[in-house]
Formats: structure tokens, C-alpha cells, sequence
């Protein structure tokens, strides 16, 4: 792929904080006069949103789930992500392929060797060039949650789920120094924004 655009990815456990930063970016992109594209996942495309349905709210096995997340992964890359990159936007997705690992491997199980398959499969070269993992205690998350919103099905798992989200989370951010960047979700609005701000500097200048 002959990609002139720039990949950002914004991963984290739920509650972390990730929705309220959008904006930020959004701004800081404005601002520069980048031209960038704002997506999510399961989600960013019409068949994507429809499977976001089904994968947030209906019972499945893991393995299925995995299936479908990918499925609606390769709707999104086909349609929304390498079409952004080949035209030279900034491509800022809410969740992507470490979601994938920190949820359906470490929440639920199914096997990374399996979704590296898929992750292949759908992929191909295609790799975040900056992801933004807002870290947080699972207690802090779960407080958050149930003050904010009516919970998917993810949201209501138990607290070791969430545990083990977490520590996926942690474990592929220390695996992978340079694309990612852990950011406290304790910390003040200003401090996170600052820091976001430095790495995407980083990136674009």
C-alpha cells in the first residue's frame, strides 16, 4: 500500500477516559490544517455499525465474536482506513486489532496464535503508526461507568474480565515501546492533553 497518510489509534479499558480526548484531537488537527478522518471500532462503515450491534449486545462465543470483530474490522480497512491513508489523511480510529487481543484473547480466552490469523488475514502490512492506550485502575473504570451510561455487554463483565483486559493492555504496550504511548487516565484533563499533544508533534512536524 502506498500510504502517505498517518494511522492513529486510540485503545484503553472501557471508562479510561479515550471519548472526552477525541475532541482535543480533533482541534489539534483542525488547527494544522491536516486533513484527517475520525472512525471507530466495531463500527465506521454502514455494515460495521450494524455488527457493532449485534457484537456489543448479543451472546456469542468468544471465538465467534473474534470472527465478527474482524469481519467488521476488514469492512472498515477496505472502505474507510487504507482509502484515508492512500489520500494522505491523518486516519484516527477509537479502538483497532489491540482491542481485539486485550478483549477477546485476555478477557475471554480464545487464543492470540488465532487471532493472528485473522489479524494476517485482514491486515496484511497495515499497522497503527501511533497508539494512544489510556490506562486506568479497574476499580477508577468501573466507578466511572456506572456513573456515566447504560452498559454494553462488555461494560457489565465481571471485574477479573476487566483485570485481564487491562493487564493485555499493559503487556502489548510494553512489547511495542515505540508505537505506543501510556497514558494515566488519573491524571488531570490538561496533563493527558499535554501529553497527547507532545506525541502527536511528534509525528506530524
Amino acid at each position: 500500500m502506498n500510504q502517505l497518510g498517518k494511522f492513529i489509534t486510540l485503545e484503553g479499558v472501557d471508562g479510561a477516559g479515550k471519548t472526552s480526548h477525541i475532541e482535543f484531537i480533533k482541534e489539534y488537527l483542525t488547527n494544522l490544517k491536516l486533513d484527517f478522518i475520525m472512525t471507530r471500532e466495531p463500527g465506521g462503515t454502514e455494515l460495521g455499525e450494524r455488527l457493532r450491534e449485534i457484537l456489543l449486545h448479543d451472546e456469542m462465543t468468544p471465538k465467534t465474536e473474534t470472527i465478527l470483530m474482524f469481519a467488521a474490522r476488514n469492512e472498515h480497512i477496505e472502505k474507510v482506513i487504507r482509502p484515508g491513508l492512500t489520500s494522505g489523511a491523518i486516519v484516527i480510529s477509537d479502538r483497532f486489532t489491540d482491542a481485539s487481543y486485550a478483549y477477546q484473547s485476555g478477557g475471554k480466552g480464545v487464543e492470540d496464535e488465532e487471532i493472528d490469523v485473522l489479524k494476517d488475514l485482514v491486515q496484511k502490512n497495515l499497522q497503527p503508526d501511533l497508539t494512544f492506550l489510556f490506562d486506568l485502575p479497574v476499580e477508577v473504570s468501573i466507578k466511572r461507568l456506572k456513573k456515566t451510561r447504560k452498559l454494553d455487554k462488555f461494560e457489565k463483565e465481571e471485574k477479573d474480565f476487566h483485570e485481564n483486559v487491562r493487564k493485555k493492555y499493559l503487556m502489548i504496550a510494553k512489547n511495542n515501546p515505540k508505537r505506543f504511548s501510556v497514558l494515566n487516565s488519573e491524571k488531570s484533563i490538561d496533563e493527558i492533553q499535554s501529553q497527547i499533544k507532545i506525541k502527536l508533534d511528534e509525528l506530524l512536524k
